[in-house]
């Protein structure tokens, strides 16, 4: 099933941009109680969306006990914000939708990679400087994720030098710095990377998970050490292919999130 996210007009919208951001719904449709679900975010550095980290890791969360969704978030031409008025909007439509579809209402990950983990620690640490209205049910939700999973994530944005408007700044020109944002309040997060990746260096996942530890919040972290850029699911590389188990498991036992029982 595909959801369009705003049937009454989208937000800052760039006029050379006609693409209508959808949600893919990956649902288990025999859960008959609610359990907990993963909004995924493919990368592709805001230019586009890796269609590896898309579908294929909804439904590997499918097979690990989990709804699972796909954001197709605005990218270029569009500018900040349009990629965090998207995620913001798409937790709050599933969160409209969790009685309907066995969802724990408080119990929504997000699933990032690369510019895609970017955008998932904004719905996880900066989703309420984002106003999002379509005059619907789902304006009455919250759009903040619950847990991120954090897939060799650009999480040291002020190390990175992009176009002006880039969704890796807020609209005031200010780097969104993942690393700096760590508080008190910051939802848990699963964080994995690789030590050979070229694109996006390992340190800024370790920066974040010492910032997490050093705020006393939950974090679990994983350096591979070899795979470049881009794994996805980590199929070819035996150490890497063991992290949505991994993460699925975090979700489980230290975020309280529910998954079908069969599935364990």
């Amino acid at each position: 099933m595909r959801i369009e996210l705003y049937p009454n007009g989208i937000p800052g919208k760039s006029p050379e941009d006609d693409f209508m951001p959808y949600i893919d719904t990956f649902l288990l449709d025999a859960a008959k109680t609610p359990l907990g679900a993963v909004l995924v975010l493919p990368g592709g550095g805001y230019h586009h969306r890796a269609i590896h980290e898309g579908d294929p890791v909804a439904r590997r969360f499918n097979d690990l006990g989990y709804h699972a969704f796909v954001l197709q978030y605005r990218v270029q031409p569009s500018v900040s914000p349009a990629p965090q008025l998207d995620v913001v909007r798409a937790l709050k439509i599933i969160r409209a939708n969790a009685e309907k579809w066995y969802i724990q209402p408080d119990k929504i990950a997000v699933c990032g990679f690369s510019a895609g983990g970017h955008l998932a620690a904004c719905a996880g640490m900066v989703a309420g400087n984002y106003t999002v209205e379509q005059k619907d049910e789902a304006d009455n939700f919250s759009g903040k994720a619950d847990a991120m999973l954090l897939g060799y994530a650009v999480l040291d944005a002020k190390s990175r030098v992009y176009r002006p408007g880039s969704p890796y700044f807020d609209v005031d020109g200010t780097p969104i710095d993942p690393c700096s944002l760590v508080d008190d309040t910051t939802v848990p997060a699963y964080v994995w990377h690789t030590a050979a990746d070229t694109v996006v260096n390992c340190s800024g996942s370790a920066d974040f998970a010492c910032k997490m530890w050093k705020h006393g919040r939950v974090c679990e972290l994983h350096i591979f050490p070899e795979g470049p850029h881009g794994r996805g699911l980590g199929f070819g590389f035996p150490d890497i292919i063991s992290w949505s188990n991994e993460a699925a498991v975090f979700l489980e036992h230290r975020c309280g999130f529910t998954r079908g029982a069969c599935f364990r």
